[in-house]
């Protein structure tokens, strides 16, 4: 049968360096490529969008109607004192801002309502493509980039999709809009007056071209100072241990630094690009004053004329303007859909094979058949399992012992496929693991690690974790057989105790309990401890082990043991070292061989000198 092929993460495509600007075809083919990524997530809402457009555009012609309105009470009510046409343009003005307030109103509501749905939709579809991911992905990135770019990248990209986009739609209608309307007023007026604009597009683009590199340089050390906080946080206690908080804070303030340095760029460059547009734009207006104002004396302009002509002149400026500050957030977009989509492009290693089948109850019968396996790094130091043959019958105990790095954990690591073996194969009741789906082969396998995770939750909820829809006795039963029911109901609000983050209102056996009750409601037929005994105290662990035994009944488990003392009982022991399975059999023939690394270990930690204890 064939190998998949594996699927590796995508990287920075070739030739393309993040930090550097790029020319501008490739840059505009960028950003509509990212963009019409994005208007994916746009697409059901069209509508809604739609109808703000429409109102949008509804408005900026009332905008546009301002200037005449002008004219008309300088030529016709203030030149012949009609104060009854006075009223009557002033009314019409006063109607014109309420129509326009309305229409804000509701341009704003609905772009509003559109964009914090499509965040909502890109975070959730982010987040299940995280929980894709397998765990080598995760070793390999920082949880800080990762939440990064689930909340500051995603938020920046918001107004890309929505209130820049609408934004420069308005503009367009009043930009084109006031051209045209004055276009037939003075020509000659427009042409002056344009003659700027080409300079403040150059402007634009170098300058927006800056503002991109800058963006993306800040959202990537926005990612490393939030990592570094997380990692202090959630290590807290080793900090505090080492009385490192200076350490810390000096660490963060570090990061900080570079973070402001860098974001200080960036508002340099677009305080910059600002004024320079204004500059160029308030230039115009002056020589169109200077120039106007020598046609009214000549005869060829009204006051009137001049007077809307110079507003329609500041309307026209100021969406010049405003295309400026969108190029700019157009860029700090583009940075940060590039992160996000170079996460959504990152393909998980381990996928199901095509039309694989789902794993039926199984009975528990696991077998290794020449299996290899090494981190990606093919170098003979570095491979971490060498040629391993195992076979396990349905509910048996295996004891997998040996020093530190010598494999164990990453052994069973492979049989709930968190990784797939660089060579050979691994069979569960005869079924290849690569060719099953993998949730149906998880939810039959069970895993107690050293370092219990808890989450936030209750005490109910964590257990319930195991099987979500359970009942209440079904949780109560479970705790009662690890051994959890007596001290959660001493806690303050029993099973609807909150454990806090990571279960820190627990103790080690505490929380250990209740993982064994989580692992006890799922009842799986495969179960994994990983050192679920080791860091605890003897009451604690006496406790724990007697709920494991519990655990351990009717299931092929696989136990990783640090203490030896709890496995003298296992069916099997296999004994890695180096990647190798050294030694195999029961505890009295393992202990009795001279010269074996099972009877040296053994020897360490009961220190005795005369013939080996064989109970």
């Amino acid at each position: 049968m064939a190998t998949p092929t594996s699927a590796r993460p995508s990287g920075p495509r070739p030739g393309v360096p993040d930090d550097l600007p790029v020319p501008d075809r490739a840059f505009f083919g960028q950003l509509f490529g990212h963009y019409r990524r994005l208007l994916v997530f746009v697409r059901p809402y069209w509508k809604l969008l739609l109808l703000a457009a429409v109102v949008l555009v509804l408005s900026s012609l009332a905008g546009l109607a301002l200037p005449l309105a002008v004219r008309g009470v300088v030529d016709s009510a203030l030149v012949s004192g009609n104060f009854a046409l006075l009223n009557r343009v002033t009314l019409a003005l006063v109607g014109l801002f309420v129509l326009q307030a309305v229409f804000g109103f509701a341009q704003s509501y609905i772009v509003g309502w559109v964009g914090e749905r499509i965040v909502a939709n890109l975070r959730e579809t982010l987040y299940a493509h995280l929980q894709t991911m397998p765990l080598r992905f995760f070793a390999a990135t920082r949880t800080g980039d990762l939440l990064s770019r689930l909340g500051n990248d995603v938020t920046t990209i918001q107004n890309a999709v929505t209130d820049v986009l609408l934004s420069l739609l308005s503009n367009i209608v009043m930009f084109v809009g006031g051209i045209v309307i004055i276009s037939v007023m003075a020509w000659r007026l427009t042409l002056i007056m344009l003659a700027v604009v080409p300079l403040a597009v150059l402007g634009m683009i170098l300058l927006g071209r800056l503002v991109r590199r800058i963006s993306r340089q800040v959202q990537d050390t926005l990612a490393e100072v939030s990592a570094t906080a997380e990692e202090a946080i959630t290590g807290v206690r080793i900090v505090k241990s080492f009385a490192r908080e200076p350490y810390e804070v000096d660490r963060y303030r570090d990061g900080t630094e570079r973070l402001f340095g860098l974001a200080v760029k960036r508002v340099r460059l677009r305080a910059t690009l600002g004024p320079v547009i204004g500059l160029l734009a308030y230039s115009s207006i002056a020589l169109v004053l200077w120039f106007g104002s020598r046609e009214v004396i000549a005869g060829n302009l009204t006051p009137g004329e001049l007077v809307s002509f110079l507003l329609y002149t500041m309307m026209i400026a100021s969406p010049i303007a405003v295309f400026t500050s969108l190029y700019s957030q157009f860029q700090q977009a583009l940075g940060a859909s590039e992160r996000v989509f170079q996460l959504l492009d990152t393909t998980p290693e381990l996928l199901d094979a095509e039309d694989a089948p789902e794993v039926p109850p199984i009975r528990g019968a696991v077998q290794f058949e020449h299996v290899c396996f090494d981190y990606g790094d093919t170098a003979e130091e570095h491979i971490v399992l060498r040629d391993i043959d195992l076979c396990v019958e349905p509910g048996q105990v295996v004891a997998l012992v040996g020093p530190s790095g010598a494999g164990k954990t990453t052994l069973v690591n492979l049989i709930p496929r968190f990784y797939d073996p660089t060579e050979g194969r691994i069979f569960v009741d005869g079924f290849d693991i690569r060719y099953v789906k993998m949730r149906s082969l998880r939810e039959q396998i069970g895993i107690v690690p050293q370092e219990t995770a808890l989450f936030s939750g209750t005490v109910r909820d964590n257990i319930a974790y195991g099987k979500l829809d359970a009942t209440d006795a079904e949780i109560e039963t479970a705790a009662r057989a690890a051994n959890a029911h007596d001290f959660i109901s001493e806690l303050p609000q029993g099973y609807a105790t909150p454990v806090g983050e990571r279960g820190v209102k627990l103790s080690g056996g505490q929380r250990q309990r209740v993982a064994i009750a989580r692992a006890l409601l799922k009842n799986p037929r495969i179960l994994i401890l990983d050192e679920a005994t080791s860091s605890l105290d003897s009451e604690s662990e006496q406790a724990v082990q007697e709920a494991l035994e519990r655990l351990m009944r009717d299931r092929t488990t696989f136990v990783i043991a640090h203490r030896l003392s709890t496995i003298t009982k296992a069916d099997w022991i296999v004994v890695l070292d180096g990647g190798r399975v050294v030694e195999q059999g029961r505890h009295a023939e393992l202990v009795s061989q001279e010269g074996g690394l099972y009877r040296r270990m053994h020897a360490l930690q009961f220190r005795w000198d005369g013939d080996p204890v064989t109970g």
